[in-house]
């Protein structure tokens, strides 16, 4: 076997193994610590004039330390504490600041006064549609709300902006407009709140300390928001629509937390041009692709982003925290886990976008209608590059860069290939070539080898993850939710290995100098399709997810030009076709072969491949015994191009040159291939694989239950069959290892535990008190947490499907009463339970009209150490006003198809709402009408319950209405109060987490019927 030159970047085994192995280990490493590592915070906690690190630090965790919902007593404190730390801030001799340097001037600058709110007066009524219902033809009742708003906010007056006090005059606001940025102060019953949204609160306060100092004056206003109740139902930011402070509004940027630390994610906003104020950033972290989930409804959940952007028509940006989602509304979500380096990531964030938002003038406009007209702003796409830089620019330059390349690759390649045809170089689908000489038959050229074993190295290991991902999903589907690495690394290593040994059995059967060109030219097409789709959710979806898959296929059609760029590095096919066919004449002319010992020797492949019948039945031939015409090196697999040992000087040189030739054709590939490139598949992966791992692998990590489908990205399949077994066999140990794993680890830990949903009900009628958990369907692991309970020993524990989370189930058992209301203890003998009728009062009257019976009724109800209460309806009701309550044309109280349930919610506790409800009006009788009419008329305002469906009525008679009167309790920080949660709190496996089910821990009801 004669030796191949050492080429420290040629394509063979190890250069390629080497190179590519460690530019992936590098992007992967990188993407990894960029998506787990947050970045650390300065040493100085001075960092910038007006903001204090360790100050916010320990505001953080005075906010944190208690549960605050907005039905709890502990979030009138929080309030009253805001109050102050505002103050203080704005104190225009603050000796924190003076003491630590007077020659900075960091005191307030008068040219930029703040204005501080304390609004308890804005209330708000508005309705949410229903779901759809099981035909999908319609809509079930939807649910209404009334909501008193106790927010807070300052207005920090811009210096492009006149000083009169506008909201207080003609509540017409200045020309420019200004920004709002907003977090909500309020927690879960469930949590600390520390990252949802304490470190947005804390940050706002460092925000009005640096926008108030000298020299950092804004040009535009800047509000500063901190609003209550958003956990409940966004009801805090539908309050501050009712302030003439609201139509200021242009541009937002609303801070939120939906994880419980790491990197704050801008994963949301409106338009490229507020995008841009995110580039200055230090350390940027977004993606696009979030804000298309959000878009397409793949994410139910909202923020206070969609109220200023729908209802105020704002143009703002949305960021949050995303991860560990495990700990998110959990009391985890604490000082405790997370850190002050995820405090500095958010604050940065926020401060650098809100300089840029308050000094761009271009996005000012004036309100309209109550609604302030902020322009049109274009569809964006936007994605963070290892943590350090944002790109982003519109959605439009994509889509002409898509349809850009959509007709250019194929014309270009097309021509590329008729220009290879021109000079007689294209070996590319070329079976064989007729020789000058008839006589001589015709050559094998093996242009289509290698064109099939695409389509299997694709199919095959994305079906050995496919396989994976239901073994997965059948045997322990939780173990991504505590070990997502895990699953990665199985996924990863088993799509590698599955694809190395089939490229590696491809190769061994049929090796070929097309391998890389044929995967490319599927790479090009499957792209070509799938770039279509994207090109159209371009166009009429304004999906920008798919900007990912445009940057790969231009990496992939530059991938192909080089290829087809390689093949002018060839002799034209005549010219081989003479090579191949001279030294048979030669030998044919001659008496007997000569060796080196003076007999001529038959040394070329060419000449083995011209001696097979055709390309069409090559494999067959390739595996017949030996012809006089065959290499005699076959068996070393080692192929040469012909020499002859002349006499004279021309025929050693020409036995030099044949062998120089044949020492660069890899083993058993097509003769004619000795002279290409070697380098360029260096240059093909530099242009393909860091383009699926930096960008697909970084949509992967972000959405971590799709990160299987980031193994098929296809970026290896021109390379993989050069990988040495090194390598693959590394990664089949993996493999083997993380199923071994994955398949019987236990698949939660006290760091990622698995979250079950708290609720007790409380029949106040008969004091029957239920405790519901509730949890996933899968395996018994609700049931395990249920039964570490002491309290349901020997109870009977009930477990349906949820009817609140379909996909979910409820365990019930009669549980601990809860204490939620302080009465006077019973008399000796009688049960607590026998009180609860105290906790919530009630009163309904029906409405007449002389002696007939109105389809209205007055409800007067209150709840003791309570502020929310709602009413149920076992029918829908069409209509309500409350006392006291404003109106705002731009919310509807009732939805189209009713409501089923009002919820009311107070600043005051134990406040009595006082309320009007209509239902079900009456059909006229009146026989001038037709009957089409009153059927339609009845249609539109009639509904009976059939069950749990709801149908139309055309009956026309009076019908009375019932349900419950239900109060809620939030407040769990007093042991004792609710011992059935403290009992979890405290028995609960370690894996285990509770949250909040909904609005209340506790719920009160009584019955009604009119």
């Amino acid at each position: 076997m004669k030796k191949r030159p050492w080429n420290p970047i040629g394509f063979t085994p190890l250069p390629v193994t080497i190179i590519s192995s460690t530019i992936y280990a590098a992007l992967f490493i990188a993407l990894l610590v960029v998506h787990i590592v947050v970045p650390q915070a300065p040493s100085n906690p001075t960092p910038l004039a007006g903001i204090n690190l360790t100050e916010a630090w320990q505001d953080l965790q005075t906010i944190s330390a208690a549960f605050h919902p907005y039905n709890s007593r502990k979030n009138d404190e929080v309030r009253d504490w805001l109050l102050q730390r505002i103050t203080a801030l704005l104190e225009p001799n603050d000796p924190s600041e003076a003491s630590r340097d007077v020659l900075q001037k960091t005191l307030i600058d008068r040219h930029a006064p703040a204005i501080v709110f304390s609004d308890m007066t804005s209330n708000v009524t508005f309705s949410r549609e229903g779901d759809r219902n099981a035909s999908g033809s319609g809509r079930e009742p939807g649910i209404s709300v009334y909501f008193e708003g106790t927010n807070i906010f300052v207005y920090i007056r811009g210096s492009e902006e006149s000083t009169n006090d506008w909201w207080n005059t003609d509540h017409v606001p200045p020309k420019l407009g200004g920004v709002l940025v907003n977090a909500h102060y309020d927690s879960v019953s469930t949590g600390y709140g520390a990252t949802d949204t304490g470190i947005g609160v804390v940050s706002l306060l460092q925000i009005i300390r640096y926008f108030t100092r000298l020299g950092h004056t804004p040009k535009r206003g800047l509000v500063v928001l901190f609003n209550n109740g958003e956990e409940d139902f966004l009801n805090g930011a539908r309050a501050f629509s009712q302030h003439p402070m609201s139509t200021y509004v242009n541009t937002f940027l609303n801070l939120e937390g939906a994880g419980a630390g790491g990197r704050a994610s801008m994963f949301r906003s409106t338009d490229t041009e507020v995008t841009a104020a995110y580039r200055n950033s230090r350390h940027p972290f977004a993606n696009v692709i979030s804000g298309d989930a959000f878009n397409r409804g793949l994410i139910k959940s909202q923020t206070d982003y969609v109220v200023f952007q729908k209802l105020l028509g704002a143009r703002g940006l949305d960021i949050a925290f995303m991860e560990p989602r495990a700990r998110y509304h959990t009391d985890q979500d604490d000082s405790r886990h997370t850190s002050i380096d995820s405090l500095w990531h958010m604050l940065s964030a926020a401060l650098s976008t809100l300089q840029a938002l308050t000094s761009d003038l271009s996005l000012s406009a004036e309100p309209k209608d109550g609604k302030r007209s902020s322009g049109r702003g274009t569809n964006g796409v936007w994605f963070d590059l290892f943590g350090e830089v944002l790109a982003y620019f519109e959605l439009h330059t994509l889509f002409a860069l898509s349809v850009t390349l959509l007709v250019v690759a194929p014309i270009v390649i097309i021509v590329i290939a008729l220009i290879l045809r021109y000079f007689d170089k294209n070996y590319l689908f070329v079976s064989e070539i007729a020789p000058e000489s008839e006589s001589d038959g015709k050559i094998p050229l093996y242009g289509w080898r290698g064109f099939s074993r695409y389509p299997f190295i694709l199919v095959l290991p994305c079906a050995a993850v496919v396989g994976l991902a239901y073994l997965l999903t059948k045997i322990n589907p939780f173990i991504i939710y505590s070990s997502p690495y895990a699953v990665w690394s199985m996924m990863l290593s088993a799509w590698t290995f599955v694809a190395w040994f089939v490229s590696c059995v491809a190769d061994f059967w049929r090796p070929s100098a097309l391998h890389r060109a044929f995967s490319l030219l599927w790479l090009l097409f499957v792209g070509w399709i799938v770039l279509i789709v994207v090109t159209i959710s371009e166009q009429h979806q304004h999906l920008a997810g798919g900007y990912f898959l445009v940057f790969y296929f231009a990496a992939v059609f530059l991938a192909t030009l080089v290829s087809f760029l390689e093949f002018f590095g060839l002799s034209q096919k005549s010219n081989f076709a003479r090579d191949v066919v001279a030294p048979t004449e030669r030998r044919a002319s001659s008496q007997e072969p000569v060796s080196d010992h003076g007999e001529a020797t038959v040394l070329s492949p060419a000449v083995e491949q011209h001696s097979q019948a055709s390309a069409e039945n090559d494999v067959q031939n390739e595996g017949e015994a030996a012809t006089e015409a065959t290499s005699l090196l076959q068996d070393t697999s080692r192929t040469t191009f012909a020499h002859y040992r002349h006499q004279d000087t021309s025929s050693i040189e020409s036995g030099a040159i044949s062998e120089k030739k044949d020492r660069r054709v890899y083993t058993g590939e097509q003769a004619w291939s000795w002279s290409l490139p070697t380098w360029t598949w260096l240059l093909q992966f530099l242009l393909l694989a860091p383009v699926p791992v930096v960008l697909t692998a970084q949509i992967g990590l972000l959405f971590v239950s799709a990160i299987h489908q980031t193994t098929s990205d296809g970026s290896s399949f021109p390379f993989i069959h050069r990988y040495t077994y090194h390598i693959p066999t590394f990664l089949l140990l993996v493999f083997v290892g993380t199923v071994i794993y994955n398949l019987l680890a236990f698949p939660f830990s006290s760091n990622q535990r698995l979250k079950v949903y708290f609720q007790q009900n409380v029949d106040l009628d008969t004091g029957i008190t239920k405790t519901i958990l509730t949890g996933t369907k899968q395996s018994s692991y609700l049931l395990d947490v249920v039964k570490s309970l002491p309290s349901t020993k020997g109870k009977n524990i009930e477990c349906i499907d949820s009817i609140a989370r379909p996909d979910l189930k409820d365990c019930s058992w009669s549980g601990i009463p809860p204490k939620v209301v302080h009465a006077p203890p019973p008399r000796e003998g009688i049960p607590p339970e026998f009180g609860y009728h105290q906790w919530l009062d009630f009163n309904v009257t029906r409405q007449k009209n002389n002696l007939t019976l109105k389809n209205e009724a007055f409800f007067a109800l209150r709840g003791r150490n309570s502020r929310a209460c709602k009413l149920i309806f076992n029918s829908p009701i069409t209509d309500f006003t409350i006392h006291g309550a404003g109106d705002d044309d731009r919310f509807q109280r009732v939805p189209e198809e009713g409501s089923k349930e009002i919820r009311l919610w107070s600043r005051e506790w134990e406040n009595t709402w006082r309320l009007w409800v209509k239902w079900n009006a009456t059909v006229s009788n009146d026989p001038n009408k037709s009957s089409n009419e009153k059927s339609r008329r009845g249609r539109e305002i009639r509904k009976q319950s059939v069950g749990t469906k709801w149908s139309w009525s055309d009956e026309t008679q009076e019908k009375g209405l019932d349900g419950k009167v239900v109060c809620l309790w939030s407040d769990a920080n007093a042991l004792g109060v609710i011992p059935a949660l403290d009992e979890m709190w405290r028995f609960l496996p370690i894996w285990a987490a509770v949250s909040k089910t909904g609005d209340g821990l506790v719920e009160g009801q009584k019955s009604f019927l009119i």
